[in-house]
Order: C-alpha cells, then sequence, then structure tokens
C-alpha cells in the first residue's frame, strides 16, 4: 500500500544508504559489546558448531586435570612412603648388625672340685644356643675324661670345657650361650646351682635354668634388646605404609591386583593409565618378626641369638631394599607419564580454546576503525539527503 507520498529517486537512494548504513553500525556495536564476530549459529554456522564443538572438548579435558592431578599426588605419597621406609630399613640393618657385632660368651669356673660318681655314670644335659647337648660321664671317670665328654657333646671346632691352674676345677669359656637344663647338672660339674624360677635367656620351649653365681652369661640380654629394636622398626614400616596415603588411594599398602589407580587422558578413555599398588609393609617385603624361637620347629632359638640368623636377616633387609627400589623405580616411570600427560591436557586445552576463540571472537581494533567510519559514513549520507531535498526547497521558496 502506498503512502502517498513521492519521494525523489536521489532521496530514496540515500534513504536506503543510510538504513545500511544504521545496520552496520548496530552489528559493529555489538561485536564491540560482545567481543564476538559471531554469537550465534546466524551469524556462521559453520563456525558456530565448529567453535562449540572446539570449546566442548576443552572443557572436558579441564574436567579430567582434576583426575590427572590427584593421580600425580598419591603417586607421590606413595614414593615419599617408599624413601621413609628405606630409611626404616636402613636403621634396621644398622641394629641387626650392631647385634652380630655383639658377642655372645659364656665364662665361669666351678665352685667346688670336680668329682665323678663311683657308682655309676652321669649323664649331663645342656643347651648350647638353644641346641639340646649331653654328655656321657663314666664313673670314677678323671678331670680330662669329664672334659673330653662334654667338648665332644658340645660338638664345636673349639674346647669350650678345660681346667683351672689348679687342675681340680672345670672352666666354662665359650663363645655361645651355654645353659644346663636341670641343678643337678651343674652339681655334676661342680658349678653353683641356678634357679628354676628365672627365664631361660634364649626362648621358652627349653626346659633350662638360671646360670648359678659363678657363670657369667653376657650379650644374650644385649642381642634381645636389639631384636626388641628390630621389632618395632617393623611396625613403624607397616604403620608407614598404610599412611603413605591420598584422598583414600593408598598404593603401598596392597599389593592385590583391584588395587590400582586409574587415570583417564582423554575424554573418551581410550587413553589411560593403570598404576598397580604393590604391598610394601613389613609382610609385604616378607620381614619377619624376631620373636622368642626361631625356625619351623620350636628350639628355644631367636631374639638374635644365633649369627646365622642374624645374617639371614641381613639378607631379607638386602632384598628388601631391593624391592623398594623396584617399586620406586616403577612409580617413579609413571609418575613422569602422568606429569607429560598433564602438561600436554593444558597445552592441547589451550590450543583449542584459541582455535574457538579465532573463529568467533571479534577484532577488536578493527571493529572500533569501523564504528569510526560508520559514524562518518553517515553524517555524510545525513548530508546527501539535505542537498537531494534542497530542489524541492527552492521550489518552496517561489510558493512564497
Amino acid at each position: 500500500m502506498s503512502s502517498g507520498i513521492t519521494l525523489s529517486a536521489s532521496t530514496r537512494q540515500n534513504l536506503l544508504s543510510l538504513q545500511d548504513t544504521a545496520g552496520l553500525t548496530a552489528t559493529t556495536q555489538n561485536r564491540l559489546a560482545t567481543g564476538l564476530k559471531v554469537s550465534s549459529a546466524l551469524d556462521s554456522p559453520v563456525n558456530f558448531f565448529t567453535a562449540q564443538n572446539l570449546s566442548n572438548r576443552s572443557t572436558d579435558l579441564g574436567g579430567l586435570l582434576d583426575g590427572i592431578s590427584n593421580g600425580i599426588q598419591a603417586i607421590q605419597a606413595a614414593n615419599q612412603g617408599i624413601t621413609s621406609i628405606q630409611k626404616l630399613i636402613d636403621s634396621a640393618k644398622s641394629t641387626a648388625n650392631q647385634a652380630l657385632s655383639t658377642q655372645i660368651t659364656t665364662t665361669g669356673t666351678a665352685t667346688s672340685d670336680f668329682a665323678a660318681s663311683t657308682t655309676s655314670s652321669t649323664t649331663v644335659n645342656f643347651y648350647v644356643n638353644g641346641v639340646t647337648k649331653s654328655a656321657t660321664i663314666a664313673s670314677n671317670a678323671t678331670i680330662d675324661a669329664a672334659i673330653t665328654a662334654l667338648n665332644s657333646a658340645a660338638g664345636t671346632n673349639v674346647t669350650m670345657f678345660s681346667k683351672d691352674t689348679t687342675g681340680k676345677k672345670i672352666v666354662l669359656n665359650a663363645s655361645s650361650a651355654v645353659e644346663f637344663k636341670a641343678t643337678g647338672d651343674q652339681a655334676a660339674l661342680g658349678f653353683a646351682q641356678g634357679t628354676t624360677s628365672t627365664a631361660n635367656k634364649y626362648g621358652s620351649s627349653n626346659d633350662a635354668i638360671s646360670a648359678g653365681s659363678d657363670l657369667t652369661v653376657s650379650g644374650v640380654d644385649a642381642r634381645k634388646k636389639l631384636s626388641e629394636q628390630y621389632n618395632s622398626l617393623l611396625t613403624q614400616i607397616t604403620q608407614l605404609a598404610k599412611d603413605s596415603s591420598f584422598n583414600g588411594t593408598n598404593l603401598i599398602s596392597n599389593g592385590d591386583s583391584s588395587n590400582k589407580l586409574h587415570i583417564a587422558f582423554n575424554e573418551k578413555d581410550s587413553s589411560n593409565l593403570d598404576v598397580q599398588g604393590q604391598d610394601l609393609t613389613a609382610d609385604g617385603l616378607k620381614l619377619t618378626s624376631i620373636t622368642g624361637n626361631s625356625g619351623s620347629s620350636v628350639n628355644g632359638q631367636g631374639n638374635f641369638l644365633l649369627d646365622t640368623d642374624i645374617k639371614g636377616t641381613l639378607t631379607k633387609l638386602g632384598s628388601a631394599s631391593d624391592t623398594l627400589r623396584s617399586a620406586s623405580s616403577t612409580f617413579g616411570s609413571n609418575l613422569s607419564v602422568v606429569q607429560n600427560r598433564q602438561s600436554f591436557s593444558k597445552n592441547l586445552i589451550n590450543v583449542l580454546d584459541t582455535g574457538a576463540a579465532n573463529l568467533t571472537n571479534a577484532d577488536l581494533n578493527l571493529e572500533a576503525a569501523n564504528s569510526q567510519a560508520l559514524s562518518t559514513r553517515q553524517s555524510l549520507g545525513i548530508s546527501a539527503l539535505s542537498l537531494a531535498n534542497q530542489a524541492q526547497q527552492s521550489i518552496l521558496q517561489l510558493l512564497r
């Protein structure tokens, strides 16, 4: 429907030009206000949806960074635990070596002169480091014959029994713990009788009595205290391993196949890493406590009594150290991988965000220049429209 108003061609052209300028000005002002050249699919469908996909992936990877960061901390907690456990292992080695260097001796000279039975042979039962020994002394045996029987029963390459300078009393000088089964065994050799109320030095399985006043057993109690220190260190190893957790994840207190740390590196979890946990407690390291008895059968030995047992313990400690070094190397390798993927993910997120921004962000410098140009263009358009209307104004002057 016509408005009934007739405009000249030049006037209409100037009006259209002003309308175009106004539209461009509105677009430029919107870009300056939002900072975006593509703010909806209407502006550029390809750029809009491509940028949206890039931003969505960036967001997904950003969500995975928290899991990666937690994984790094869990591995570092495990590695810190291994470092501290190794220090405890070193302390245990020092304790065992101290026990090994502590000499065990049993020394003393019999209070009474030796006198063999005149009616029958006598059997003397005693223990050398918890091992049962039995010596038969013939009736009317001389002190030399008795000493020979005792040393033969002891079965050592070193002479444990001898006689004093008077040639009448038996002397015991052994680099081991020697105890007698009964007071009669001590009396048969002329030694002062001990008591049955005092527990023997090396365990509770053997029915032994304490040394009498003329015998001194040294080193056994010292080794026993060192064994207690060793056991305490094993307890600390287990407790430390169980405390080496982060956010509920502990990689060194359980070697079960279900104890693993799963870290996803991409949004589809097609790229990931499983860090298998290990049992680095005392039991997992195959370190056993030193008890009053050792071996598969109870024999009264233990508490670091035998040098061979201590050396066996040191061998186990060496194996435990090797296990810790291997575990540390494994966790260190896994940590390097996870840290590398963390850095990669951060850089990839930056690339994705930059790519999305390149597709949608406006060049504010360019838009500012466009705004100034459009303002000038609008002013010129208004001036042109004014000039186009001057002919009609001339006619108005004639009518006046």
